[in-house]
């Protein structure tokens, strides 16, 4: 008799492996931090330390948060319906030149609360004091891609952006081989980066072998400021300069013409799209349908709460699968296998981690929720991957296992002391309104 650490019971398991396999009445075993055994109804051979019943709910990869600003769910709700400019320049980037690493802490801890919660596993943030948010990561057992924000102003953390750069590689440094978070290079946007300043950026990450996050493409406002300053779009200035390819992560990409879908298509870009943002920004509608049929992978994120207002991601795929459809007047138009495709499996290949996590496998990490359908929205059940994306929302997320660590129990944090950081976030709150009242 084999005996595991953690053993799931009596679910719909749907694995999102190349075959899209589902499984009735399924069992999943854990070893360590790893996926063990899938299998079919529980026998004599199976056995384990912790067993959990899904209660014929559904099981399923742990969600992918693409891009977040996980502190930033100490600005939720501070300024909203603002344009894009004047919310960043009145009340964001006044807000957090006054900002410290306890700060981001605090709102990263929440953030990671909130995600476990609505069942994200993995997140890939971009912020200040970075190595704050690596910290709540780790301590709340999420796994994370995570790097500091470079731009060519100083930084509230790092100062000018020599230091940032300096910064950067000490994250590189004390992070690698983490089994959970991981670091990439940040560069915040094409209109708050020097080309000198990207490509510095490309160099880090192509010597140490990461990722190099950017925002491309946002607004219109975005697009005639590049084409005004460099004669050129977007994703051509980025070619120009020499820094395209696989290892780019590029967040939003709303804005895209033939052109620029052919050059990110050419050099196998990797694509977060956050449409809940982008609609209450107004920043339009990116053409997720013709990237996915062009043959890029594409991951959905919910960006920070300041532009969304939530990190629930069951909440992100439905708005993503409708926001194509009524864009494109075709109701098959982003179907709900590939918003949850985008959303585990999709995602987790976006951010590197294809090998790890973003599917139910045997040998891959054992990255697993479980969604409570014993609610009157989700029954009767017909379509899980229907359900998941249409009905289903952060809180029916019933457990949450991330490494082969138990981080939720039947709704309840196993990891974080939620009613300390729910404290600690109010405090915060109080500074905030100080701030910006000029106290």
């Amino acid at each position: 008799m084999q005996t595991y650490d953690i053993l799931i019971k009596n679910g719909m398991i749907l694995t999102l492996d190349p075959r899209l396999t589902v499984i009735e009445n399924g069992v999943i075993a854990i070893k360590g931090d790893t996926i063990a055994h899938i299998g079919t109804g529980m026998n004599a051979s199976l056995s384990a330390t912790k067993i959990i019943d899904a209660h014929g709910g559904i099981i399923l990869p742990g969600l992918v948060n693409g891009h977040t600003h996980a502190a930033m769910t100490l600005f939720r709700g501070l300024a909203d319906d603002l344009p894009l400019m004047e919310w960043l320049t009145g009340y964001i980037f006044p807000a957090e030149s006054r900002m410290d690493a306890d700060f981001v802490h605090t709102g990263s801890l929440l953030a990671c609360a909130e995600m476990i919660l609505s069942g994200t596993t993995t997140f890939c943030d971009m912020y200040l004091f970075e190595d704050e948010v690596a910290k709540a990561a780790k301590q709340s057992g999420m796994r994370s891609l995570v790097g500091e924000v470079l731009y060519d102003f100083p930084s509230p953390n790092y100062g000018p952006i020599e230091k940032g750069f300096e910064y950067t590689r000490r994250l590189i440094q004390k992070w690698e081989n983490d089994p959970l978070v991981s670091i990439a290079v940040e560069a915040h946007a094409l209109y708050t980066c020097s080309p000198d300043l990207l490509k510095t950026c490309h160099a880090m990450a192509i010597k140490h072998g990461v990722p190099l996050v950017i925002h491309v493409a946002e607004t219109l406002t975005e697009l005639a400021e590049i084409q005004a300053k460099y004669g050129k779009k977007p994703f051509e200035h980025l070619e120009s300069l020499g820094i395209l390819g696989p290892h780019i992560i590029a967040d939003h990409c709303v804005h895209l013409d033939d052109s620029e879908i052919e050059r990110m298509i050419r050099h196998r870009v990797n694509v977060i799209t956050n449409p809940e943002s982008n609609m209450k920004l107004a920043s339009g509608i990116a053409p997720i349908t013709r990237l996915i049929a062009g043959g890029l992978t594409v991951g959905l994120g919910t960006d920070g709460c300041a532009s969304n207002n939530n990190l629930d991601m069951l909440l992100e795929m439905d708005t993503a699968a409708k926001l194509q459809k009524i864009a494109l007047m075709d109701p098959t138009a982003l179907d709900a296998v590939t918003v949850l495709k985008m959303a585990t499996c999709e995602g987790a290949k976006a951010l590197g981690f294809g090998n790890v996590t973003g599917s139910l496998e045997i040998g891959k990490k054992a990255d697993i929720i479980i969604v409570d359908t014993r609610k009157p929205h989700l029954t009767p059940l017909y379509n899980p991957y229907s359900h998941l994306v249409y009905s289903a929302g952060g809180a029916d997320v019933s457990h949450s296992i991330i490494n082969g660590r138990l981080v939720m129990e039947d709704r309840r944090l196993l990891t974080l002391n939620l009613e300390d950081i729910l404290f600690r976030a109010r405090g915060k709150a109080v500074l905030v309104n100080q701030w910006l009242s000029g106290g």
